[in-house]
Parts: C-alpha cells; sequence; structure tokens
C-alpha cells in the first residue's frame, strides 16, 4: 500500500490509509489511545481501541519521537472533537495495524517550543531534533519556496543558471581565503571561492549574455549574526546592460517575490528610494541606513539603493584598496582620472548596493571590460605588472578578445530569508550552520587529520613542543 503524506488525508474520508511519522503526543481517554502522528506535512490523530487488542498494546509502549507506521481508516471526528488550529483537525484515522519503525531515546531538548529559550550551542549539536521543530522547518521549506521564485523568476528573464568552480584560485576579493592544498601539484593550492565573480565576467566573455546561480561562497572572517564562513547568494550578470537595468530587474523581482511569498508584508516605498554614498554618510553616518517609517512594525520593508561609491580608500598601511569590488568600472566621467592614476580618492565607482531594514542584502556593479583600466585598478592598489599578471591574467587576456560591456549584482540568500521570516540572525534559517568561532559542534569540525593524509598533501605542522608524536595511523 502506498504511504500518504498526512495533509492529503483529508481527502480520503472513509477510505483505507498508509501514514508514517513520528510520535508528536501521546495520550489516553479512558480505553482509548490517542497519537498525534507528525510528518513534514503536518500532524493527524491515531484513534486505537481496546477491541484490537494487539495493536491497542503495541501502542500503549510507544513514546514521544518514536518512528511508526499505521494504517487504517479515514473517518471524520465527532462535531466537538474537531480541532480547527491543523489542518487534518476534522478526521482521524480508527488505527488497524501497527509498525514501530525506530524507538526514540529522551530528545535533549523539546521541539515543541520556539527553541529560543534553548542554549544555541545545544540546538546545533542536536541540529538534525532542532529541525523538527515547526519553525525551523518552516524556515527552510520558505528558503525552498525563495529559491525556486528566484530560479523560475530568471529563467523567464532568458537567464542560464551555470555552476562555477569550488576548487579555484586564491586572488585578493576583499576577504581571507580559505585554501586547499592539492596533493598531485605538491606545494600549491586551491582556493575556495568567496564569490563567482571572475567565472560569471567570463561568462560574458563566452557569449552567454544572462547567467545566474544559487552560489556558495566561502570568507574565513569572523562571523555575527548576519555572517557565515560559507553563505550562499544569488550570483547574476549581465551584458549589455547600465546600471539602470540591473536595478529595474531586481527590484522587480524582489518586488514580485513578496508580493508572491510573503503577502503580510508591505514595502514601504516603490519604486525602491536610492540614496548618493556620500549622502547616505551625512545623513545617516552608515552606507546601509535602516530608513522604516515604523521600526516596531515586523512586517514592514523598506528597501533603498545606495549608489556612486567612492571607488578606493586608503588602508591603515597607507596604500590604496578598493571598496567594493576591483572588477568595477569606473563611472564614465572619471574613466580618464583612473586611466591616468590621478585623483584617485575623487574617483566614483559605478557601484550600486542594496539594502532591506538596515541591512546590506546586496551590492554589485557595472565591470570594468577594459583590460587596461583594470591594470589600473590592481597598480593603484599596489601590485606589480608581474603580480597582476600572476594572479589576474586569465581575466585581463579575456578582455582582449571582444569584452561586452556588462555588470551584474549578488544578492546575499540568508540574509534575505531571515529578514523576512523576522529571525534574529541567518544561523536560524541555515540547516546546518557554524557557531560564532566557526565550529560545527555537529560534526565536531573543524577536526585533526592523520598524519598520512599530510604526508600525501606534503604539509608539516609545527606542533606544541609537549606534543608527543602519533603514527599514520593516529590522529594528528
Amino acid at each position: 500500500m502506498t504511504r500518504f503524506l498526512i495533509s492529503e488525508t483529508t481527502k480520503y474520508v472513509g477510505e483505507k490509509v498508509k501514514v508514517a511519522g513520528w510520535v508528536n503526543i501521546r495520550r489516553a481517554h479512558g480505553k482509548i489511545i490517542f497519537i498525534d502522528l507528525r510528518d513534514r506535512s503536518g500532524i493527524l490523530q491515531l484513534v486505537f481501541i481496546p477491541s484490537n487488542k494487539e495493536v491497542y498494546e503495541l501502542a500503549d509502549s510507544l513514546r514521544t519521537e518514536w518512528v511508526i507506521e499505521v494504517t487504517g481508516q479515514i473517518v471524520k471526528r465527532p462535531e466537538n472533537m474537531v480541532n480547527p488550529k491543523i489542518g487534518t483537525g476534522q478526521v482521524e484515522i480508527s488505527v488497524e495495524t501497527l509498525n514501530i519503525l525506530s524507538k526514540a531515546e529522551t530528545l535533549p531538548f523539546s521541539i515543541e517550543t520556539d527553541g529560543r529559550e534553548i542554549n544555541e550551542e545545544i540546538r546545533m549539536k542536536y541540529r538534525y531534533l532542532d529541525l523538527r521543530r515547526e519553525r525551523m522547518k518552516q524556515n527552510l521549506i520558505v528558503r525552498h519556496k525563495v529559491v525556486k521564485f528566484i530560479r523560475d523568476f530568471l529563467s523567464n528573464e532568458n537567464f542560464i543558471e551555470i555552476e562555477t568552480p569550488i576548487l579555484t584560485k586564491s586572488t585578493p576579493e576583499g576577504a581571507r581565503d580559505f585554501i586547499v592544498p592539492s596533493r598531485l601539484q605538491p606545494g600549491k593550492f586551491y582556493a575556495l571561492p568567496q564569490s563567482p565573480q571572475q567565472y560569471k565576467q567570463l561568462f560574458m566573455m563566452a557569449g552567454l549574455e544572462k547567467y545566474f546561480q544559487i552560489a556558495r561562497c566561502f570568507r574565513d572572517e569572523d562571523q555575527r549574526g548576519d555572517r557565515q564562513m560559507e553563505f550562499t547568494q544569488l550570483d547574476l550578470e549581465m551584458s549589455f546592460v547600465e546600471q539602470e537595468d540591473v536595478i529595474e530587474l531586481q527590484e522587480r523581482m524582489l518586488i514580485k517575490l513578496v508580493e508572491v511569498l510573503f503577502p503580510d508584508k508591505k514595502i514601504q516605498q516603490i519604486p525602491f528610494p536610492r540614496l548618493i554614498h556620500k549622502e547616505s554618510m551625512e545623513k545617516y553616518k552608515i552606507d546601509r541606513p535602516d530608513l522604516r517609517k515604523d521600526k516596531n512594525d515586523s512586517n514592514l520593508l523598506a528597501f533603498c539603493w545606495v549608489i556612486d561609491f567612492p571607488f578606493f580608500e586608503k588602508k591603515d598601511e597607507g596604500n590604496w584598496t578598493f571598496t567594493h569590488n576591483p572588477f568595477s568600472a569606473a563611472k564614465p566621467e572619471f574613466t580618464q582620472d583612473l586611466l591616468d592614476k590621478k585623483n584617485i580618492d575623487k574617483i566614483i565607482a559605478n557601484q550600486y548596493d542594496i539594502v532591506l531594514n538596515g541591512f546590506e542584502i546586496g551590492g554589485g556593479s557595472i565591470r570594468n571590460h577594459n583590460s587596461q583600466a583594470l591594470e589600473k585598478v590592481f597598480e593603484i592598489m599596489g601590485y606589480k605588472i608581474e603580480e597582476i599578471k600572476e594572479k589576474f591574467g586569465h581575466i585581463i587576456n579575456a578582455f582582449n578578445y571582444g569584452a561586452p560591456p556588462h555588470g551584474g549584482i549578488a544578492l546575499g540568500l540568508d540574509r534575505i530569508i531571515s529578514i523576512l521570516q523576522n529571525e534574529p540572525n541567518i544561523r536560524e534559517v541555515i540547516a546546518f550552520p557554524k557557531t560564532g568561532d566557526g565550529r560545527d559542534l555537529m560534526m565536531d569540525s573543524p577536526s585533526k587529520i592523520y598524519p598520512k593524509q599530510l604526508k600525501e598533501l606534503h604539509i608539516k605542522i609545527n606542533p606544541d613542543k609537549s606534543a608527543k608524536k602519533t603514527k599514520d595511523n593516529e590522529i594528528y
């Protein structure tokens, strides 16, 4: 017999069905045993009566979170027993057979609450249990819906979804790289991508014109509520566009997303207001202002764009670095200053950020598609010609084979979903997040590895002097 999802059972009153899931609640009224059975789709009341002796006695042994499978007839509940709080509240199943698939020990915490009262490290250690709670389940379901909406929307706009490599090259893109040693190329390393920035620009060189990806990104930086070492972003790039084209597409997509998936939310202002970076800093002292008129309204969404960023800023050491993205183009009126490497502090980049309720949820730019201009950016940052060729020669060379003007944006999906779900941090909408110090408490990572693996990778660790020597089959 085919198993039915609990949410489907209301369609089969009077019919015999099979359902399976977890024991949510067990209770007895007189001699009748009631079990609330839970699967991903909902909760269904099971009824066990003494006349079915063998099944009844087995049901009497059931405890919460045991996994069971039952068959029986779907019947309407008596009117005084209808539960309007659940989708299946008008029906129940009169159980004929019961199969215990798995028993469960007592859980380390309750999953009946929203979990906010529980120590976060305990929740993360037992994340697979934490995800059973309704709030966490709904966060992941909403995440799925958001990603599906984006894929459908961009596909209808003639974008092509293309994957880019995870093992790539270490380049200075603003944060510290995670590096991966190469066994086959001793002494050399891959890097995990901070973003698919160069690859998506190379897609434009390839003539694909409209690319997007739900991309995993990795940055070895300190954690906080809206930041993780690995995160997900919507990454896209378009050829033959100007800033206005990218902004228009993103506004239309976000407005439609809220309208379709979050109808209770209200967007404060459409079109989204735009602030020049200088204006934002002077007026709000920040480049990601919270423009909500009522900050106590959890359903109010105040989007805005911040545009015209300075291209460069001075580092503490006194040299120049980019404020946003080294691959950005200067605004046309500043292109000559970039090429001449003069008035550096006054050069404005063709860059834009999108902000929601005081959080930067995305950023992008119209790109440099001129190899000479891109070389000047790196020269201003202090790179020698040899270094530029070594680190960026592949993309600079690509510009010499017919490069279309292009631009794009990346949106932080974790941040967007956490705001729309009224969650305090992105860890609540990521299935298996890391702690603030970068640990996965459930998998106990990062972890030590065997000396044999280190030898294969030609890596030597300088241990503490007090450390004991280990054999190849012992963990280092």
